[in-house]
């Protein structure tokens, strides 16, 4: 069964996810087992939720792509990251 994983990093600022975005290019160039991936940004920070196949898949993703990349960008902090397995998925309409 899939993954989910939830991310909190409250020193994530809109301008350095979006050069993440830009640098990682997780959505050109799909990182083995992402299924999908929705962020937002509170009064706490960034948030991030993502299905992926296996959390070893995000573990990889995260030391071969986007810690690279946070460390160049020079993103501050660490996020706290959680995951569960999926019960059930239902998207009739992503965006």
């Amino acid at each position: 069964m899939a993954t989910v994983m939830q991310m909190h990093w409250p020193e994530v600022t809109k301008e350095q996810y979006e050069q993440a975005r830009r640098e990682v290019k997780w959505e050109t160039d799909t990182p083995k087992g992402a299924k999908y991936h929705v962020s937002w940004f509170g009064d706490d920070g960034l948030h991030v939720l993502d299905v992926w196949d296996k959390q070893s898949d995000f573990e990889n993703f995260v030391q071969s792509r986007l810690g690279p990349a946070t460390q160049r960008i020079g993103i501050k902090g660490q996020p706290k990251v959680s995951f569960g397995e999926v019960h059930a998925i239902y998207a009739p309409n992503p965006a």
